[in-house]
């Protein structure tokens, strides 16, 4: 008896205890998901907290605040793709599109099927009135990861940059 009474509390305990949430990949960003695979930043990498901070001030489009702590970032983890490509994003909202162009390039250059990478230099491939160069982003985008947000919403841009519509 007392051992039945035993593993009902028991029972009753476990039942009632608080179970850790797991988390998996998600996190947006400004548009659509700016990391490579859906997911966000790390935050035991080098220059997380950083990383972080300028996510928030691009998600409040307070593009000249992240850049300099992009920049950080990047000082502690070169090797960041999502970090970089967060400066193209940021230098192409404050319309810099040479720099903005740099930062996508040295993202696929690390990790070329960047999702975000891919899709914003495409995006500012359309805004310098290259649509074949958008395409070969598209392209990548397609065999990379297919129907994901982020081809989805390039793909839209390109057909309306097809139809004579703004990018």
């Amino acid at each position: 008896m007392r051992a039945a009474g035993f593993a009902a509390v028991l029972l009753m305990a476990l039942a009632s205890a608080p179970v850790p949430a797991l988390a998996f990949g998600g996190g947006g960003e400004a548009g659509s998901d700016a990391s490579s695979d859906g997911g966000s930043a790390e935050s035991s990498k080098p220059g997380a907290a950083e990383f972080a901070k300028a996510r928030k001030k691009v998600n409040n489009e307070d593009y000249e605040a992240a850049i300099p702590l992009l920049e950080k970032a990047l000082k502690k983890d070169p090797k960041n793709a999502d970090a970089l490509n967060y400066l193209g994003y940021s230098h192409r909202k404050l319309g810099h599109t040479d720099q903005a162009l740099g930062y996508y390039q040295q993202a696929l250059a690390i990790e070329p099927k960047h999702r975000g990478a891919n899709e914003y230099l495409g995006e500012l491939y359309l805004e310098l009135k290259q649509l074949d160069k958008a395409e070969e982003r598209l392209e990548v985008l397609s065999t990379a990861c297919n129907a994901c947000e982020e081809y989805v919403e390039l793909k839209e841009k390109v057909e309306a940059f097809k139809n004579g519509q703004s990018s």
